[in-house]
């Protein structure tokens, strides 16, 4: 039976740890049975024996982009189906702010906007054929503005929302709802190094992006960030430049 967000068969990419991590405990607690895919294997057997019945582990880095078609059809199979796919994988490296460092953003990007377009690619074309599924990935407030701290992870995140846009387009009347959820500051390992006192906790907003999910298109996670970030888009260039946010 479908669960109360109307999922039985899910994939969550990146379901090591935080956001991620919380979709899939929050999907298996109520009932859904979930392909959980990530690198750290370890942290993947501890969330499979929490859920032995629900939860298959399968590990896998997410920039082995040859792998992905293999194991997403593998995943099907094993669940006999799929309603949900859910991308989560992350990196925010740390970037010094005289720091220019191609390789840092080179793994940014693999990460946060190609290893998502190889898994959605892959669902989007099965839930296209059936006429049914949702789409979700974990975009960022960081991804509105270009800010000088992080260039290659803001640019990441914009990419990565503007394709779910273009997938969003493409499927609209494919019966294939298309969901972009854009998290503010959360207490993750990304931002362990960071003052995490007045952070939304993972869990609160895995709870926001799953009910978020039953809505096509693109979602703050709280509507204060809607209004702020609303507000920054439309600063000039020239005057954006000179704040230190």
């Amino acid at each position: 039976m479908p669960n109360k967000w109307g999922y039985e068969k899910a994939i969550v990419v990146g379901a090591s740890s935080g956001i991620g991590l919380e979709i899939a405990r929050l999907l298996a607690t109520d009932g859904c049975r979930v392909a959980a895919v990530a690198r750290r294997a370890d942290r993947l057997r501890k969330l499979a024996e929490e859920f032995p019945e629900r939860v298959l582990a399968f590990e896998h880095d997410v920039t082995q982009f040859d792998a992905t078609r293999g194991l997403f059809q593998d995943i099907t199979r094993q669940l006999g189906g799929l309603d949900l796919v859910v991308y989560a994988a992350g990196a925010m490296l740390p970037v010094g702010r005289d720091e220019f460092d191609f390789e840092k953003d080179q793994a940014m990007f693999a990460i946060n906007v190609l290893g998502c377009i190889a898994w959605m690619n892959e669902a989007a074309d099965r839930f296209q054929g059936v006429g049914a599924g949702t789409l979700l990935a974990l975009g960022s407030v960081a991804g509105d503005r270009g800010r000088a701290a992080q260039p290659g992870y803001n640019s990441s995140k914009a990419a990565l929302a503007t394709f779910m846009e273009a997938l969003r387009n493409r499927l609209a009347k494919k019966g294939v709802r298309v969901v972009t959820i854009k998290p503010g500051p959360t207490r993750t390992e990304m931002t362990a190094h960071l003052d995490t006192s007045k952070m939304m906790s993972p869990e609160a907003v895995a709870r926001i992006a799953l009910t978020k999910s039953r809505q096509t298109g693109e979602h703050y996670v709280k509507l204060t960030h809607a209004i702020l970030f609303a507000v920054l888009k439309h600063i000039p260039s020239w005057i954006f430049r000179r704040l230190k946010i």
